[in-house]
């Protein structure tokens, strides 16, 4: 039976590819959302993809997933070290959600270092660029 996943890419991540490529690489918004579609549908996972730079519309869609996706990818930019909303929003779910970083953010600025999601997610995947998303496509087709 395949799984259905949300993923949720947050403020400024339609800049990837050219935005501090010496951080976050070269590889754009549009390739790793194609790659991961690739990926996921060779586990048997059907992947939605939303990018909002707006707090608000990230939060409407986590409450979108309850009933209707089987877990969420999020990386939610610097929204991770600022939202209690969002934090709040995945709490409230009760839809598993795994938070990816496409840098180690526990080896840059120190405001970076805390996460006011990883409590309430299932799993963080930090520092593996575009490929922390397959990591967590993969986690979630294993279970």
């Amino acid at each position: 039976m395949s799984k259905s996943v949300l993923l949720i890419h947050g403020p400024n991540l339609n800049l990837l590819g050219t935005r501090e490529p010496e951080v976050y690489g070269k590889t754009t918004l549009k390739d790793i959302e194609t790659d991961c579609t690739a990926h996921a549908k060779g586990r048997d996972v059907e992947l939605a993809v939303f990018q909002s730079n707006h707090e608000g519309e990230i939060i409407d869609a986590i409450h979108d997933a309850r009933g209707k996706h089987d877990a969420i990818i999020i990386n939610a930019g610097a929204y991770t070290h600022t939202s209690v909303a969002i934090r709040d929003a995945i709490s409230g779910v009760e839809v598993p959600v795994y938070e990816v970083h496409l840098s180690n953010i526990h080896a840059r600025e120190e405001f970076r270092h805390h996460s006011h999601m990883s409590a309430v997610a299932k799993a963080v995947i930090c520092g593996l660029g575009p490929q922390g998303y397959i990591a967590a496509i993969d986690a979630i087709a294993a279970e």
